[in-house]
């Protein structure tokens, strides 16, 4: 099982600030939450970053090391 910790829009966007999730990849991951929480957060992960136990991953093929933490964090503006 994974922690998914989400922040800003994806926590708006997935209505709680983190989940328990089962997935062996990342594109495993995004797959399953569009499916559980819609198209809202389905949206919002295209255009996330990821940070795997505080390391930025952008391969979606890549192995999720078990008990891992998935941090998503929607682009951010400001200034």
């Amino acid at each position: 099982m994974l922690t998914v910790r989400y922040f800003a829009g994806a926590r708006a966007a997935a209505g709680l600030p983190e989940q328990r999730v089962a997935a062996g990849t990342l594109g495993e991951l995004v797959t399953t939450l569009s499916a559980e929480h819609g198209e809202e957060l389905a949206r919002v992960l295209k255009a996330a970053s990821f940070l795997v136990n505080e390391v930025s991953c952008r391969d979606h093929a890549a192995a999720l090391p078990a008990g891992a933490t998935v941090d998503v964090l929607p682009p951010f503006a400001g200034g």
